[in-house]
């Protein structure tokens, strides 16, 4: 079974291809707001290094947020896309919780959020559970919460096992939305000349 893990909503790109039980494909990208240009690259990448036509896909799974309100569209879109197209499942997982998958234990995933603020949650990921629930906040907030390891949107480890065990369907692909946990500054913008 090949399983394609994307993430675009932080400053790294996240990209992997899993066969069953093995990573034939993993590639962590940082990105300078340029992660549009290189996704479809890498997901041909995956593909084309490993003589798999993208047909041969049996399930798409993407972080779908929180996180930079265009980065977090990118996954998105390619994995509906990719779904909708070729007639294959998607599925969605945290951002927060992708990135913290790698680390066992008790963990603060955070996704900067600029001016002192961060998505972020703490996960124990030994048991799947949120400790502190996903949210927009300050990250002093959160640190005053007891938790064992950190990471953050520039420094993470994946492990695509973990995802793929906690990914959740998308009954529609047409319908999924990202994540955003806030409004854009756009509509911040417009709701505040409304008032």
């Amino acid at each position: 079974m090949y399983s394609l893990i994307l993430d675009s909503s932080t400053q790294i790109l996240y990209i992997s291809l899993v066969e069953d039980n093995a990573i034939l494909f993993e590639k962590y990208m940082p990105g300078n707001k340029d992660h549009a240009k290189n996704i479809v690259y890498l997901v041909n990448q995956a593909l084309e290094n490993n003589h798999i036509e993208s047909k041969d896909l049996d399930e798409i799974i993407v972080g779908y947020g929180p996180g930079s309100y265009t980065g977090v569209r990118m996954a998105v879109t390619v994995g509906k896309m990719m779904a909708v197209f070729m007639h294959k499942p998607l599925y969605v997982i945290s951002s927060l919780k992708l990135m913290a998958s790698g680390t066992k234990g008790i963990v603060l995933s955070t996704i900067d959020a600029r001016r002192g603020n961060v998505f972020g949650c703490i996960l124990d990921t030994n048991k799947d559970s949120y400790i502190v629930d996903e949210a927009h906040t300050l990250l002093s907030d959160l640190k005053n919460t007891n938790y064992e390891y950190e990471v953050s949107d520039a420094n993470f480890k994946v492990d695509p096992f973990y995802v793929i065990s906690h990914k959740v369907f998308v009954d529609n692909p047409d319908l999924l939305v990202p994540n955003y946990l806030r409004e854009t500054e756009a509509e911040r913008n417009l709701n505040d000349k409304a008032i």
